[in-house]
């Protein structure tokens, strides 16, 4: 099977930019997410952050790299591509984009998230490298060991009790929209 198959397989189970941008969903800042998926179809996996524990929002989580919107981003695609970039030195032209899934909002900074699927090699091929001022570290995850982590479970945030589909890999609780994301994907796959 050549990449291209592989990517058009993919793309195939996923929404594309246009029908997830048509999707309604609550949030007044737009932001964008890539889900750098490795191994596919064979021994599939994502690339995530850990963002460093000292930032103003969402210190500490597990995310997929992205960030808000900017002026001079061509599309919500690029500001995928430009976030992964510059979090952790992903080469825009290494990433193969797929398609889309379901944005997604997020309760507390109030944005409107749309993620992007696509594949790149594997993590060790890439040259990843963790932003210092954003990215404490780059996480890999395959798919499997997702599903296997895949709880609900009730978490208190900001003194607030939530029910929250979790996923925990190693130590490493992914919750949130980033769980909610990462559900839609799975779902499709």
């Amino acid at each position: 099977m050549t990449d291209q198959e592989r990517t058009d397989r993919l793309a195939a189970r996923l929404l594309t930019p246009a029908e997830a941008a048509a999707t309604p969903s609550r949030g007044g800042t737009d932001a964008a997410v890539l889900l750098a998926l490795y191994g596919w179809p064979e021994r599939p996996g994502l690339i995530f952050t850990e963002r460093r524990a000292d930032l103003r929002r969402h210190a500490g989580e597990i995310s997929f790299p992205g960030g808000r919107q900017d002026p001079d981003d061509a599309s919500l695609e690029a500001t995928a591509l430009r976030e992964a970039q510059e979090e952790i030195a992903l080469d825009p032209g290494a990433v193969a984009l797929a398609g889309a899934l379901t944005p997604v909002s997020t309760f507390v900074t109030g944005y409107r998230v749309h993620p992007f699927v696509g594949t790149v090699a594997a993590p060790l091929e890439l040259g990843l490298e963790p932003n210092p001022s954003e990215v404490e570290t780059v996480l890999t995850f395959s798919l499997e060991l997702l599903r296997e982590g895949y709880a609900m479970r009730r978490l208190v945030r900001r003194g607030v009790p939530i029910h929250t589909p979790t996923y925990e890999v190693d130590g490493a609780l992914i919750w949130g929209a980033t769980a909610r994301i990462l559900a839609d994907l799975l779902s499709r796959l």
